[in-house]
């Protein structure tokens, strides 16, 4: 077994078997191709007798005020704190982020319940004077119930965070399906909180195991997905995915009027301006391109770039493309490490085809940089880097690759720039480098970008938590983590107190 699964403490988890035992799935190192180990998968009888737990232990959750859960929530954050090291090794090793990327989404998970304990005294509602004497009206917010999670690989431990320590301070219990690819992170992440959960006395509930508000379950589409989406019992379900998966999640639940907040593709742009600042522009782009080797939904995919400026941006970039260390993303000094596995790597390649069918220019990369690596363990690539003809709209520039592909254009002015950046499906993440002040506003205005998160002289990667994320159009329109996401996790009760003796209507209706 593995180092890193042994340090947190998952030597004997029974949820662990031996490589190719039947009914299994065995995650791999995409680093190495090697085995880390294997997974049991679960079935439909074991996601029913989850949820029916998540249900039971919600009830009595529920109960606990909110101060308190959060006085939870806050050990469980100082648990993932202190698994901080190990927990995103093994992000790193599973994933193939590399170590400074794997620690840093350990951190959103820290940071976000740390988040979470304040909101817990802050589950505000308002207050609004009623047009009837002696009657007071207001809001509060009710838990909604069991949450369902499901994951993707490449942020395989926050975005669990994002959802649980939220709904947890706002008396909802989870249930998770992860992505298959990453069963490990998802194993780990959930083993800290449910040691926590077992051992805290602020709630110990009478015949139920505490931990059930966190139940995870590792299976297929048909055997787990499909249920959990179909669930009434399930009043909300987050997804984060593609698109693909994201409608189909939004069918089944709109079937059943249950709600849906879903986190999906972006091809996410930054326009340069030419009195941007080009060291930072150079810096803002090679992360957020190249960063987690473009498998972030935030990844910068099209730079849209002034024409004044473009030729020696694009020097810049291919000499910098062509100088990042790429390697085992558990080494010091690797910028870059792998794609998650050999379809992704497939996929990257039919791209680049594509875009040199469509008349773009190679500047660095390409299937020359993929090949740099055939016949070696893992599923390296080179980040790629494309120009596009100017005035051309590359069917390929307009679908998101997860993969280190960006493709940069030639723009005469912001409105030009504008209208590109908007032209896509998605609309997750953008970002402008500007000096001025007018150009600044106007990407910012109601004219300006489409998408849910919007930047200026920052990269399109890299969110904080405090503020809400999520996009717009085919992205999903769901927003996770800070801000006021926190009432998608409730239930809205308007309320109005007659404490007269009298009993009129409102709008001055009499019924006598």
């Amino acid at each position: 077994m593995h180092s890193i699964l042994t340090r947190l403490g998952l030597a004997n988890d029974p949820r662990l078997c031996a490589i190719g035992s039947p009914n299994s799935i065995t995650s791999d190192n995409p680093a190495t191709g090697e085995a880390i180990a294997a997974v049991r998968l679960q079935s439909r009888a074991d996601y029913e007798a989850a949820i029916a737990r998540a249900v039971i232990a919600q009830a009595s959750w529920r109960q606990l005020p909110a101060p308190k859960r959060g006085e939870i929530v806050r050990l469980m954050g100082n648990a993932l704190r202190d698994a901080k090291e190990p927990l995103g090794e093994l992000v790193s090793l599973e994933m193939g982020k590399i170590k400074a990327e794997g620690l840093g989404e350990v951190q959103e998970s820290v940071d976000i319940a740390d988040f979470a304990v304040g909101l817990a005294r802050q589950l505000y509602g308002l207050t609004m004077h009623s047009e009837r004497p002696g009657h007071r009206m207001y809001e509060q917010w009710q838990p909604l119930g069991v949450i369902g999670c499901i994951t993707a690989f490449n942020f395989p431990n926050a975005v669990w965070a994002w959802n649980a320590m939220l709904a947890a301070v706002c008396g909802d219990a989870v249930i998770w399906k992860p992505s298959l690819m990453t069963p490990l992170t998802a194993i780990a992440t959930t083993e800290v909180c449910a040691r926590v959960l077992r051992t805290q006395t602020l709630w110990r509930p009478e015949g139920i195991d505490p931990a059930d508000i966190f139940p995870l379950v590792i299976g297929s589409d048909a055997e787990v997905g499909e249920p959990m989406v179909a669930d009434r019992r399930i009043p909300l379900i987050s997804a984060t995915g593609s698109c693909r998966m994201g409608r189909r999640v939004g069918e089944v639940v709109a079937q059943r009027l249950g709600r849906c907040l879903l986190e999906l593709g972006g091809n996410n742009a930054i326009i340069v301006m030419d009195d941007a600042d080009m060291d930072m522009v150079a810096r803002a782009v090679l992360f957020g391109a190249v960063g987690t080797a473009g498998q972030r939904c935030t990844s910068t995919r099209r730079l849209l770039v002034h024409e004044k400026v473009v030729d020696a941006l694009c020097e810049r970039l291919a000499k910098s493309y062509k100088s990042v260390p790429i390697g085992d993303p558990l080494a010091a000094g690797t910028l870059m490490g792998p794609l998650v596995n050999p379809a992704a790597v497939t996929g990257m390649r039919r791209a680049c085809d594509e875009a040199l069918r469509e008349g773009c220019t190679l500047l660095a990369g390409g299937a020359a940089g993929i090949d740099r690596f055939k016949g070696k363990p893992g599923n390296f690539v080179e980040p790629t880097l494309f120009r596009v003809p100017k005035g051309a709209r590359p069917r390929i520039c307009c679908e998101e690759t997860f993969a280190p592909i960006l493709y940069v254009y030639s723009v005469a002015n912001l409105d030009e720039a504008m209208e590109i950046q908007n032209s896509v499906d998605q609309g997750l993440s953008s970002a402008i480098f500007t000096l001025n002040m007018r150009s600044a506003e106007r990407f910012l205005s109601t004219e300006g970008s489409d998408c849910g998160i919007a930047n200026v002289n920052i990269g399109t990667s890299g969110a904080e938590i405090g503020g809400a994320f999520g996009g717009e159009k085919d992205t999903g329109g769901g927003r996770e983590s800070g801000s006021d996401s926190w009432k998608q996790y409730m239930r809205r009760q308007t309320c109005t107190i007659n404490w007269s003796n009298e009993l009129p209507l409102a709008q001055g209706i009499v019924f006598e």
